[in-house]
């Protein structure tokens, strides 16, 4: 149905679709995208984030079951307990999905994969001036040579490896052209540019993607594939990386409702669609379960979506009855953007302040129902009394209730509560400023 509704417009004169002029087409656009989900890796370091093992198998079992192409299950060398889940979960079964774990270019990092039987891994590192400075405090020859020697390392164990350059948006182009080849020849199977800070524009980064693609050496470019993987800082995430795929990128990076830290990556149901319905592009997704895949990770990661959140938000197919709701049953795709039912959605109707007494007289009519003044106003009355009569101040009340206990889920300590109990279990006062207390201080 998707292939062809909007053709169907098309053909009979009722719907102009610049989306498939020849000259809106772009020359590199490929035939199949593939969606390398990062749910478990970004989604989880979101504050309020903690998923128990069987969550995170629900929803990869769930991911698999859709047609996601790579699930990238954690970071092993964070700690015993990431590991150890890590290697639970590469013991079950997937029918579609390959699992692949992230790694930093370090053989020990590399080694926490390795030791949870991990057959792909993503190894990641940044290279610009800014990082080698102040996170790695090494040089890029340093850094060139680590990267190299664990790809080399993991490739030398029968691993796939891919390789991650972390805030290559805002690394000098020769630095990645530079990184990559290196990666390239070290044994890397997909090269990965990372918009770490969301700091691109969409034409920026069809700019950039153009030129790590042309800047490659050509047998480079017939063995690699190239992915992005965006943030969402600015709110570009998802448009950064459909600017990307219409470069030639064949792998894109997503995270389920877009969460992740910060402001989350591009949200794994924004990028599906637009894809299969504005690009005609296959993602191998089924669409029909992706709202279904939303609903399990919103109840897993116990944060709320967005009303108003585009695909899967609850007001997307919600529509408050009024003069035009004939016309509406009609034909919905006068209010709606695609028919619900492609990603397993239904339109829904429902009575409101804005619905108008006409109309619901309308509706009675049509329903064979013959109401008098008096049971008209009492009617009217009944739909409007409540929302009238309501405490705006208690409901406010009840929604700032529910934001703290949201925020009481965190998983972690502010520096100040850290400090605090530093204090109280060492009987040791910190020696340091007040405001560095606030700061995220690592060694």
């Amino acid at each position: 149905m998707r292939k062809t509704i909007f053709k169907k417009l098309e053909a009979q004169g009722l719907i102009a679709n610049y989306n498939r002029l020849r000259k809106n087409l772009p020359p590199k656009l490929p035939e199949r995208v593939f969606i390398w989900d990062e749910t478990f890796r970004e989604g989880i370091k979101a504050p309020t984030v903690f998923l128990t093992y069987v969550e995170q198998l629900k929803l990869a079992k769930l991911m698999d079951e859709t047609g996601v192409s790579i699930i990238n299950v954690g970071f092993p060398a964070l700690s015993e307990e990431d590991k150890h889940n890590v290697k639970r979960i590469v013991n079950e079964t997937f029918e579609k999905a390959t699992l692949t774990a992230s790694a930093q270019a370090t053989k020990s990092s590399v080694d926490a994969c390795l030791e949870c039987g991990i057959k792909e891994i993503t190894i990641e590192t940044p290279f610009n001036g800014l990082n080698l400075q102040y996170k790695l405090k090494m040089t890029k020859e340093q850094a060139l040579q680590k990267t190299v020697e664990s790809i080399e390392y993991a490739r030398k164990h029968g691993t796939t490896v891919d390789f991650l350059l972390t805030d290559g948006s805002r690394t000098p182009l020769d630095d990645i052209l530079q990184i990559f080849e290196a990666a390239a020849n070290a044994g890397a199977n997909k090269l990965t540019i990372a918009d770490t800070v969301g700091f691109l524009r969409p034409l920026s980064m069809r700019y950039l993607i153009a030129h790590i693609r042309d800047g490659l050496p050509e047998a480079i470019r017939k063995k690699v594939a190239l992915s992005v993987h965006c943030h969402n800082d600015f709110g570009l995430a998802t448009a950064n990386t459909l600017a990307a795929v219409e470069e030639g990128v064949t792998h894109v990076h997503t995270c389920v409702a877009g969460f992740g830290e910060r402001a989350g990556i591009a949200p794994f149901e924004e990028v599906v669609v637009a894809l299969e319905l504005l690009y005609n592009i296959d993602t191998g997704i089924d669409l029909e379960k992706v709202y279904r895949l939303a609903q399990s990770a919103e109840k897993a990661f116990a944060l709320p979506i967005q009303f108003h959140k585009p695909i899967i938000g609850e007001n997307l197919f919600a529509h408050e009855v009024d003069e035009n709701v004939k016309k509406m049953l009609a034909q919905p795709l006068l209010f709606e953007p695609f028919p619900p039912e492609i990603v397993g959605r239904e339109t829904r109707l429902f009575i409101g302040r804005n619905t108008g007494q006409t109309s619901i007289q309308k509706l009675l009519e049509q329903a064979g129902i013959k109401a008098s003044p008096r049971q008209m106003d009492e009617l009217f009355r009944h739909i409007k009394g409540p929302k009238e009569s309501l405490d705006k101040g208690e409901a406010q009340m009840t929604f700032y209730q529910i934001k703290r206990l949201l925020k009481d889920l965190q998983k972690g300590l502010t520096m100040e509560e850290f400090w605090r109990l530093v204090e109280q279990i060492t009987h040791q006062k910190p020696k340091l400023p007040e405001t560095d207390k606030k700061k995220a201080l690592v060694p």
